[in-house]
């Protein structure tokens, strides 16, 4: 995981001047996956929510079908963005724990984002939605949720407990 050096967040222009994959994955999460919900290039996508416990910093938001997922890393299987989201906080932050929640608010939305401390898009030094256009145009959708989704099917029959025999 990328950790900011102090202050980039709080300094507007610092913080813009990141590069695309860097400010997506560091408050600009909710402007991407809004974006990408705007104008799917998948079907079946909705919007979902790593919401840390109480006290602690990691809130998260991603698109996803269920099984595959994406966000400024671009497609993968759910679960692994999951994992890998918990392993890096919970390295950094003793007794890290988070719920997950399918989002049911306009991401793009600066009240609905206030309210739940982000930034809207009108916050930015400049307008982030046209950045995040950018961003989600140079990817193959169809061919990397494809590569993910074979990724995430062998990630779930690895899991798959072994069936006994009734007879």
């Amino acid at each position: 995981m990328y950790v900011l050096k102090h202050g980039i967040k709080r300094n507007p222009q610092k913080r813009w001047a990141l590069p695309d994959r860097i400010f997506f994955g560091h408050g600009a999460c909710a402007i991407l996956a809004g974006t990408f919900l705007r104008h799917p290039p998948l079907e079946g996508i909705y919007g979902e929510r790593i919401i840390p416990d109480e006290g602690f910093s990691g809130n998260h938001i991603y698109v996803t079908n269920g099984l595959i997922a994406f966000d400024y890393h671009g497609y993968c299987a759910r679960e692994r963005l999951l994992e890998h989201h918990e392993r890096s906080w919970a390295s950094r932050n003793a007794g890290w724990h988070c719920t997950i929640a399918k989002v049911d608010f306009d991401l793009l939305d600066k009240t609905e984002l206030n309210r739940r401390k982000m930034l809207g898009p009108d916050q930015y030094p400049h307008d982030p939605i046209p950045r995040a256009r950018q961003f989600l145009q140079r990817r193959n959708h169809a061919e990397a949720a494809a590569r993910a989704l074979r990724a995430a099917t062998r990630l779930a029959a690895d899991y798959r407990p072994a069936v006994s025999d009734p007879t």
